[in-house]
Parts: structure tokens; C-alpha cells; sequence
């Protein structure tokens, strides 16, 4: 195997890692997924940002970032602040079902509440800045000349799980077009989001 495959491979592998562990973002991809509400401008917005993200890193901004804690503190309090209401939602609807999985009658605003809530899932997670851009950029720093190369593997692993979790959503739809269904995953997507903003607040 060729060093720039190797490079590209372990990036793929990486990238993978880093995003697979559940969290409010995938929770956010399945569940627009599942719906088939939004799922490409919603797959297209986390792995373009995650692009982004990783360029940023690989080109050292990475450093930067973690050199101004300030910074990482107020995306904390907004971030943990943003996925605790979201959590209070998805309890409330716990709570007070609306019924089965819905596919149609979707208006333009709940596609753009839909775009507007995956960008702030995606950029107001400090935890995208210290794995994405400065993990992964400090690991492909190691690689050399060949960082962007690593850096194009993650990128690409980042789209392939987006791709897979969103579209892939819609073989669930059925076993999940009950309204007890969806109060277990909306039990699920509270408790993450409440936990995880939780602990952004604390942390912050």
C-alpha cells in the first residue's frame, strides 16, 4: 500500500472514531433520517462542517483554539444551554405524544428550524473544536507532507457516516411509524441531549 493510501486510511479510521460515539448530533441525523425530513440539506450540513472543521485543523488553527480557553468556555455555556432545551423538547413530546412518524406535510419552516438546529448541533459543540479540529489535526501533523491526504480520509469518513446514519434512517421508519415508538426514541434523544448539555455547562 502506497504512503499517501496509508495516510488517507488511517485518517478514514480516525475520523471514524471520533464521530461514531452516539451524541447529540447523530441523535439529531437519525432522528431527521427516520422522519425522511431534511435528511440530505441535514447529512450535507454536518459533513461539510466536519470538511471545514478538518482543513481548519490540519492547517494548524487547531493550536489557536486551544490556546484561547475563553472562547471554548462561551461555546460550553451556549452550547450546553441550546442542548438542554432541545432535551426539555424531545421530553415534552415524550409526554405529549403527536403521533405516528410523519413524512409529509412538512412545511418550509420546519425544514429550516430543521437546517438552523443541525447547524447549532453541529457548531456550538466544543467538543467538535478539541476532537475534530485539534485532535485530528495534531495527529495529522504527525503525517507531514502527507497531512492533507490524512485530512482528506477523515473528511470522507465523516460523509460516509452521516450519509449512512440519515439514509439509512429511512429503512426504520416503519418499525417505528407507532406513536409508543417514537416516545422511546424521543426518550433516548432527551436523555442524551439533557447529558450531554449537563455536562457542557459544568465543564464550562
Amino acid at each position: 500500500m502506497s504512503p499517501a493510501l496509508t495516510a488517507a486510511a488511517a485518517g478514514f479510521g480516525t475520523g471514524l472514531s471520533l464521530i461514531v460515539a452516539i451524541g447529540a448530533q447523530n441523535a439529531f441525523v437519525l432522528r431527521q433520517g427516520i422522519r425522511r425530513h431534511a435528511v440530505l440539506a441535514v447529512v450535507g450540513i454536518c459533513a461539510l462542517s466536519d470538511a471545514l472543521l478538518i482543513a481548519l485543523g490540519v492547517g494548524g488553527v487547531g493550536a489557536v483554539v486551544v490556546a484561547w480557553p475563553g472562547a471554548l468556555t462561551a461555546v460550553g455555556w451556549i452550547g450546553g444551554a441550546f442542548l438542554l432545551c432541545y432535551g426539555a423538547l424531545a421530553a415534552r413530546r415524550v409526554l405529549r405524544p403527536g403521533g405516528a412518524l410523519l413524512t409529509e406535510g412538512e412545511t418550509a419552516g420546519s425544514r429550516r428550524r430543521a437546517v438552523l438546529t443541525c447547524l447549532a448541533l453541529t457548531w456550538l459543540n466544543p467538543h467538535v473544536y478539541l476532537d475534530t479540529v485539534f485532535l485530528l489535526g495534531s495527529i495529522a501533523a504527525d503525517r507531514g507532507r502527507l497531512r492533507w491526504t490524512f485530512g482528506l480520509g477523515a473528511a470522507l469518513a465523516s460523509l460516509c457516516w452521516f450519509a449512512a446514519l440519515g439514509f439509512g434512517g429511512r429503512a426504520l421508519g416503519r418499525f417505528l411509524a407507532k406513536p409508543a415508538a417514537w416516545r422511546v426514541l424521543d426518550g433516548l434523544v432527551a436523555a442524551t441531549m439533557i447529558a450531554l448539555g449537563t455536562l457542557l455547562v459544568v465543564r464550562a
